[in-house]
């Protein structure tokens, strides 16, 4: 079954002909190498099927293309004339010294040059380096549920038990295309282990692993909470008895980051308008991965839910902080105190900000002015957002916050 992911492909499609090497990037097995259905939308377009030479490298059929010589002579073979050639290489990290290979081709006018890969130490963070400015990064995520409810055998119609669902098992293609359950669970347990641990252990030679697993399942018992390296090594001191130091912690998360299993959202104090780089939060990249790596034993919708909201935002293109605002409120004994609050989401894209909570449900009075207490103390006029789980109407309170549907909101029936 092929899915629909069209943001990815027009995003592919209007990145043609700009001069620079195009790098689609992702977690292993979020449905990034699909450079073949670029290919067919250039077919369809008119271009000629011998000027899109497309290579996937990750297939022992094509190891000897592996060697970065006989790969650029590969290439030069195929380009025969001065026509526009679309050059389509999936996972080039199984090329050694690949940069050298494509910054070959930025001076080939005819050339227009779309890679994947699966490791963000080789691609993201060295695409203006190495590719002497001239590299566009194109981060590819799991299925967001739009994406996932395309892929379900029904009539497309949502549901809480759909959405239930979604945050339980996540957005991996080959999940959503899968049945049974104990199948789904099965796959996403073996694949945490065989490839992505697999990948970090190789990739930073870590030979005692058991404090890594540790740590992993540390950051999925823990996603929506604050924490730092600091706090992370008292649990494993007092809980694990281990002995693991701050700096090693801190290597594991970048690793972690690296290979796309977590994001790290970092604090934003809204008042003073600066950032605060510890504690930060963590949300998986992945729910479902998420969940295997505890046996399904922890899954509270409020938290998942949380996780969710992040991963759509970032796929929407904002850029996400954990916000914090100082100001005085009242204590239990109704006494005048000055007291932290705390925002979910401070969003940025461009000069747009928005400010959103996260609430599975607001079953009172209560539970509502909790939810609302932080926005209505920000006296910015930018948009102000609580994301409700459950099927209740969208509405717009007397406060001017809006009071978002989860359905509309990740069905973007509601821009914000």
């Amino acid at each position: 079954m092929n899915i629909k992911r069209d943001l990815y492909l027009q995003k592919l499609l209007n990145s043609r002909n700009n001069g620079m090497i195009k790098v689609v990037t992702g977690m292993r097995r979020s449905g990034k190498s699909y450079l073949n259905l670029f290919a067919d939308a250039l077919l369809k377009e008119g271009v000629s099927e011998n000027h899109i030479i497309s290579i996937n490298l990750e297939d022992r059929r094509n190891s000897h293309l592996r060697n970065p010589d006989n790969l650029l002579a590969y290439i030069d073979a195929q380009m025969v004339d001065a026509d526009m050639y679309y050059i389509l290489l999936d996972e080039v990290q199984m090329v050694p010294e690949f940069e050298d290979v494509l910054n070959s081709y930025l001076h080939v006018k005819n050339a227009d040059v779309f890679v994947t890969g699966s490791n963000a130490k080789l691609l993201s963070k060295d695409i203006i380096t190495e590719f002497r400015g001239r590299g566009q990064g194109i981060m590819v995520h799991p299925l967001n549920f739009a994406e996932f409810m395309s892929a379900q055998n029904n009539d497309n119609s949502f549901s809480m038990n759909l959405l239930l669902k979604y945050m339980q098992y996540g957005g991996l293609p080959k999940v959503a295309t899968i049945d049974d359950e104990t199948e789904k669970k099965e796959y996403l347990q073996s694949l945490f282990v065989q490839t992505y641990l697999r990948d970090i252990k190789d990739r930073y030679s870590i030979q005692n692993d058991h404090d890594l697993e540790e740590l992993i399942d540390v950051v999925a018992s823990g996603i929506g909470s604050l924490t730092n390296p600091h706090k992370i090594q008292n649990t494993f001191r007092s809980v694990k008895q281990s002995s693991i130091s701050q700096d090693t912690i801190k290597n594991y998360l970048d690793y972690m980051q690296d290979a796309f299993i977590i994001n790290k959202a970092v604090r934003y104090d809204i008042k003073g308008r600066r950032y605060i780089d510890t504690p930060a939060k963590y949300y998986f990249e992945d729910l479902g991965l998420r969940n295997a790596r505890l046996q399904f034993r922890q899954t509270e919708e409020t938290h998942l839910m949380e996780n969710l909201i992040y991963n759509e935002l970032c796929i929407r293109g904002f850029s996400v902080d954990v916000g914090q605002l100082s100001a005085f409120g009242k204590d239990d004994d109704g006494k005048t105190e000055r007291k932290q609050f705390e925002v979910d989401f401070v969003c940025n894209k461009g000069y747009d900000r928005v400010y959103i909570q996260s609430a599975f449900a607001l079953p009172t009075i209560e539970k509502q002015e909790q939810e609302l207490n932080s926005l209505k103390r920000i006296k910015d006029s930018f948009q102000k957002v609580v994301i409700v789980g459950g099927m209740q109407p969208t509405y717009r309170n007397d406060d001017g916050i809006l009071i978002l549907n989860i359905f509309d909101f990740l069905l973007n029936k509601v821009a914000i």
